[in-house]
């Protein structure tokens, strides 16, 4: 099934979203119709997936530099030489109890103000089975909630912080919540982790126009104007709604397999099913703009910026 695909091949693996996409090498210069295909099967797709690729880090930030500026992920140290590659490694003998790196339902970094427009990743050392990312489409998340619950969707907005993730007031010096207690990966926790950002709940993607429910377990702390305990309710609606399986698709990793997928409109998960077995997989970010949506903040806030590579 390539609809009218000429220079690609381009195979859907769910009804949700995802594709796997071959006939292309990665590596090398692509012509503006080759790429014109690429770009239209992610938009379509939302996550793209090129298997048995032979990508050096500097070729996989040619091809990311094909969508926009590359920006860096603030804490987790890149590879000498690559700035803007960033190796996520767990150790064939880390703990089963310690939490994998993104071992959540997600979007990246959306305590900056400017969250990725996407982030590909580049299996360098996949284990021998296990180690999938699931994803979730967020346009289907917003568009089956009910009409009453789109409108009051709507006119939320909901404060973002890495202090979930990497404050140790907040759990992160317990192995089992914490992402920075893993064998393997490098961090530098170089700024305030408890800044904090607002986003609207619903977002409109830049692009398609479309509405999305722009949530978020890994970041996410209240809504405006309430509580933590008022709007953990609420959140864990959003959540269990948006990773509906017939919203999902899954992808297995391969060595040379690289993934991309639409930050701005889905969530994903990688699933740490693979103990005993290393897996190093090299992330690179391509730079986003500031969510916009029916709800927006009024005044700005201050958070970690988006760094330009």
């Amino acid at each position: 099934m390539n609809g009218d695909y000429k220079r690609i091949i381009v195979e859907p693996v769910s009804g949700a979203l995802g594709a796997e996409i071959s006939g292309v090498d990665l590596s090398r210069p692509l012509d503006d119709e080759t790429l014109g295909e690429i770009k239209r099967a992610f938009q379509e797709q939302l996550v793209i997936y090129f298997h048995d690729q032979s990508l050096t880090p500097g070729q996989q930030c040619d091809f990311a530099r094909n969508f926009g500026p590359l920006t860096k992920h603030p804490f987790i140290k890149t590879l000498p030489g690559f700035a803007e590659v960033a190796p996520l490694i767990r150790d064939a003998d880390d703990s089963v109890k310690t939490l994998n790196f993104g071992g959540l339902w997600h979007i990246d970094v959306t305590f900056m103000e400017c969250p990725p427009l996407g982030s590909m990743l580049y299996a360098v050392d996949p284990p021998p089975f296990g180690g999938d990312t699931m994803f979730s489409n967020l346009y289907l998340a917003y568009e089956t909630l009910s009409p009453g619950m789109r409108e009051l969707a709507d006119r939320l907005i909901v404060v973002h912080t890495a202090a979930v993730s990497y404050d140790p007031d907040r759990g992160a010096d317990d192995a089992a919540k914490s992402k920075v207690k893993q064998k393997g990966m490098e961090f530098d926790i170089n700024a305030d982790v408890s800044d904090e950002m607002e986003h609207p709940l619903v977002r409109i993607h830049p692009e398609t126009g479309r509405k999305l429910l722009f949530i978020n377990a890994g970041y996410q702390i209240r809504f405006k104007d309430m509580t933590e305990a008022e709007s953990q309710p609420l959140f864990d609606f959003f959540l269990e709604h948006a990773r509906r399986p017939e919203f999902t698709c899954r992808f297995r990793y391969r060595k040379g397999t690289l993934g991309f997928w639409d930050n701005r409109c889905t969530q994903h998960f990688a699933l740490n099913d693979y103990h005993g077995h290393r897996r190093e997989m090299h992330r690179v970010q391509i730079g986003g703009d500031r969510p916009f949506g029916p709800a927006m903040p009024k005044v700005a806030n201050t958070a970690i910026p988006a760094l330009a590579g």
